[in-house]
């Protein structure tokens, strides 16, 4: 295992403290709790070669510590790591969006320094969106953890050309949808990069061609995935309740996101996330 390390500028509001607490609450995929620890520590697959990577996160003021360590590729390993932790975007409009928009300032007020924390991978995403089809997100996170427990490397997701060769026993089509977004990722339909560089659009479109994700999957391949920063989600119920209850019965998401670009999947993160803690306070 050899090991890599390096210093990125952060440009814009970023708090290591915030977005880790947001991934450890991130039910698809939720970081152990890490207690106080200032660091992130996460293990993934890195694109391309699929191999497993450990990766720790620090920060020194404005700036990103990475450490990867492995046996593949660790250059685009760090290169992912930015890209799932949104590092990777020049965050300084973002504090513009609120000053347009009073709602998201409250919510950047109440989650300082928040960025999007995305999956490992749209790889990742879109054997998440297959998992959890038709049902709880808390059984397709114990199918999830028995994939990785199971079939995984080190609490790594199982690597793409072993996902493929399973039979597993999983309820309807799901082992034949991860079969086939398995097929996708090695066949480089699902690369990050690539999806990130492409309209947004097109991306989702392309997307939805792997059997067994439609629109809602596709989305979120892309914009949890990829981790598009400036897209907004067009089939989730539960942020068109949160835009009618900040901003009105009214209005509309696609009214009110004209004032969060070029940042519109931040902003709808944001308030996905305080709706989930509003619920949960109620709830409890």
């Amino acid at each position: 295992m050899t090991r890599h390390e390096v210093t990125v500028d952060v440009l814009g509001p970023w708090s290591l403290a915030t977005s880790k607490q947001f991934w450890e609450g991130f039910a698809p995929g939720a970081l152990p709790s890490q207690g106080e620890q200032q660091e992130m520590r996460t293990v993934f697959r890195v694109e391309g070669d699929w191999s497993r990577a450990e990766v720790r996160v620090t920060q020194e003021g404005s700036a990103a510590r990475i450490i990867v360590e492995g046996d593949g590729d660790l250059e685009r390993a760090v290169a992912q790591t930015r890209r799932f932790l949104s590092l990777d975007v020049d965050g300084r409009g973002w504090v513009d969006v609120g000053a347009r928009d009073k709602v998201i300032a409250d919510a950047q007020e109440q989650l300082p320094g928040l960025r999007p924390c995305g999956f490992h991978s749209p790889y990742e995403a879109a054997a998440w969106s297959v998992l959890s089809q038709r049902i709880r997100i808390v059984q397709a996170a114990k199918l999830r953890d028995d994939l990785v427990c199971e079939y995984g490397q080190d609490g790594a997701f199982p690597a793409p050309e072993q996902l493929r060769a399973l039979d597993l026993d999983l309820p309807g089509r799901k082992t034949e949808y991860l079969h086939a977004v398995a097929e996708a990722a090695l066949d480089g339909r699902l690369d990050g990069e690539a999806l990130r560089a492409m309209d947004v659009d097109d991306a989702i479109s392309t997307v939805q061609e792997v059997k067994g994700l439609g629109p809602f999957a596709a989305e979120l391949v892309v914009l949890r995935g990829a981790n598009a920063p400036d897209a907004i989600p067009h089939n989730e119920r539960r942020l068109n309740e949160e835009i009618t209850f900040r901003y009105g019965a009214d209005r509309t998401l696609a009214e009110v996101s004209e004032n969060w670009r070029p940042f519109r999947t931040w902003a709808a993160v944001h308030l996905r996330s305080l709706r989930e803690a509003r619920t949960h306070e109620i709830s409890g």
